[in-house]
């Protein structure tokens, strides 16, 4: 009896094993039938434009003249403005929820913030463009163009008309989009460090901006980095939001963060569907190509930073 269940209890162990395993494998195979689909969709494309499609403005689908420079400018552009300004709200959220937020209170605001997340994208998307757009554009894009409108350089990030929709409008919706991941993510990563190594530090005499800076981030820094990437994926990948307040435009060669602009998702989402066979098609696929390897360089960038920290890490021991 003893016997068979040991054999039992190996067969279960073998078969777990190549079922784990194959789920790993199962993933490598996705990951690369997608790569190879995009590229085979993408080919025409690529060979009519290579690498220039990258820098190239025009987007013309009567003419048959397509390049991605403004769509990839749009992505990076509200993707960076997003975590300039989710990453710092996202980690005061979080401090104040494991250091400084009274107990009866901390439960009831971490769950608001969660629920932030379940919204739907095109509910963002609508409310920026219908009550935020308007906001943005009389309290804080006119009074920035009056302000800053004759320095050079940054008159023309300002220029253009100040109507609530472009790169800026995008960023911020994309920002408050991206908030509740990040702070969830850090304050979870937060609540693990032990206790024993905050109460040292404060037994030392070290303050809590102290604790957190020299303690708490040292030890979290894997999930903190990890929370970033994950709201970057978000804010590179999301559609419906930004194609409400982005503008839609195509065709621009302006720096400006007022004017109407595109991006690869929103290009993707108001075309494709009605793209025609051929080089209008193929292009859009392109620009699906460029964006699948924008998110893996960026994964590949917060690895290479990983490894260099835990690297600083040992030397410093």
């Amino acid at each position: 009896m003893r016997l068979n269940l040991n054999i039992s209890n190996a067969f279960a162990d073998r078969l777990f094993s190549l079922a784990a395993r194959g789920s790993a494998l199962l993933t490598l195979v996705l990951l690369l039938g997608i790569i190879v689909s995009l590229v085979m969709g993408a080919w025409p494309a690529i060979r009519e434009y290579g690498p220039g499609f990258l820098t190239h403005d025009a987007w013309d689908p009567v003419r048959e003249d397509f390049g991605g420079r403004v769509m990839i400018h749009g992505t990076l552009a509200t993707s960076f403005i997003a975590l300039l300004i989710a990453v710092p709200v996202s980690f005061g959220i979080a401090l104040f929820l494991t250091e400084l937020s009274p107990a009866w209170l901390k439960r009831p605001l971490g769950t608001a913030i969660e629920l932030l997340a379940a919204v739907p994208s095109i509910v963002y998307g609508m409310w920026g463009l219908m009550v935020f757009g308007p906001v943005l554009a009389q309290y804080v894009q006119q009074p920035m163009q009056s302000l800053l409108g004759d320095v050079p350089f940054l008159g023309a990030l300002v220029s253009g008309p100040p109507v609530g929709i472009g790169i800026l409008s995008a960023g911020i919706i994309l920002s408050i989009m991206v908030i509740p991941f990040i702070a969830s993510v850090m304050r979870d990563v937060f609540e693990v460090t032990p206790p024993l190594l905050k109460e040292s530090a404060y037994g030392l005499g070290a303050t809590t901006w102290e604790v957190v800076w020299r303690v708490v981030l040292p030890y979290t820094k894997t999930g903190v980095l990890g929370g970033i990437m994950l709201g970057l994926g978000r804010a590179l990948g999301e559609t419906m939001a930004v194609t409400f307040v982005i503008g839609n435009m195509s065709q621009s060669s302006s720096l400006s963060l007022f004017e109407p602009a595109n991006s690869i998702t929103s290009a993707l989402a108001n075309e494709f569907a009605e793209a025609a066979p051929g080089l209008h098609q193929a292009s859009l696929i392109y620009l699906g190509l460029v964006l699948f390897l924008i998110t893996f360089t960026v994964l590949i960038c917060s690895k290479l930073l990983l490894m260099r920290l835990k690297k600083g890490e040992g030397r410093r021991a």
